[in-house]
């Protein structure tokens, strides 16, 4: 016979085991603590942040925009500066032409040829290599003056055109038409010898550029002799000038006023003008003559 109360003892025991792992499965695991992680001192982080913001602005200097500081007379007063004083701060948009090239009109900073033998002002550097550095990244930022070989004019004729000196009324012509050139600043009054010069037609990827202060700027009229030495290179422009940003009280833009279209837009608009005015004037004729007609 089969001993059933023994049977069953056995295999509660048995199912015990089972029930004490369930019991083990159901238990919570122990947890820990997680660990904060502990910020930076602001002394460490810093550094890190002047560096950063450093990189990125020498990355946009380069490639972007560049503040270049005025350092010469030669584009009074549409730009101020001279040696001794504080200067213009003007914003250069490095940008633009890399969609099409200067313009009549624009004012341009570019690298001085190599065939430009007269450099309108002296940069003080140090012969102190460190101060000389921290110098050279000052003008990067407008903070200092910039090298000698960056020079800021305006664009007077492109590749093709034929410049000349003068009309009667002693204004430059580009392909015989006289410029329209309100900028222009004649230091003590009146045009001097520095304005004429020979009539040269400007080769293609060269521009002939000239200060707006006519009477005290060194450009392509005397520049290596003039003529083909004067002309600059469209390779060496950096950049278009665009805004005025210090000092505040001269917060402005650089006006790009194209002195050969204004010349034809002179001579269109008072025919434009006149066109126009032809057809209320014909109305008006017609509406007269028709209450005339009418009978009393």
């Amino acid at each position: 016979m089969v001993d059933v109360g023994h049977s069953r003892d056995n295999e509660d025991e048995q199912e015990e085991p089972v029930e004490q792992e369930e019991a083990d499965d159901t238990t919570e695991p122990d947890t820990e603590p997680q660990k904060v992680k502990k910020r930076r001192p602001f002394w460490i982080e810093l550094p890190i942040l002047i560096g950063v913001a450093l990189v990125l602005t020498i990355l946009i200097q380069s490639f972007v925009a560049r503040v270049f500081l005025i350092p010469s007379e030669s584009m009074e007063h549409t730009l101020h500066g001279c040696p001794s004083c504080y200067g213009d701060r003007v914003l250069v948009d490095k940008v633009t032409y890399l969609f099409g090239d200067p313009q009549p009109g624009d004012v341009v900073v570019f690298e001085r040829p190599d065939t430009w033998n007269r450099s309108e002002f002296s940069a003080e550097r140090s012969s102190n290599a460190v101060v000389r550095w921290v110098q050279d990244i000052g003008a990067m930022f407008g903070l200092a003056a910039p090298n000698e070989d960056d020079v800021v004019k305006r664009v007077i004729a492109v590749g093709g055109q034929t410049v000349r000196c003068c009309d009667d009324e002693g204004r430059v012509e580009v392909d015989g038409k006289s410029l329209d050139e309100p900028y222009i600043f004649w230091d003590g009054g009146s045009p001097n010898g520095n304005q004429e010069f020979d009539n040269f037609t400007v080769p293609d990827g060269m521009l002939w550029v000239m200060g707006d202060n006519r009477n005290n700027s060194a450009d392509s009229r005397v520049q290596g002799g003039g003529g083909l030495a004067g002309v600059v290179p469209i390779d060496n422009v950096i950049g278009k000038a665009r805004y005025i940003v210090l000092p505040p009280s001269r917060w402005r833009g650089v006006g790009d006023h194209n002195p050969q279209l204004a010349v034809a837009l002179g001579v269109g608009i008072p025919a434009g003008v006149g066109f126009a005015a032809a057809f209320p004037t014909l109305w008006l004729g017609r509406r007269l003559l028709r209450l005339r007609g009418r009978p009393r």
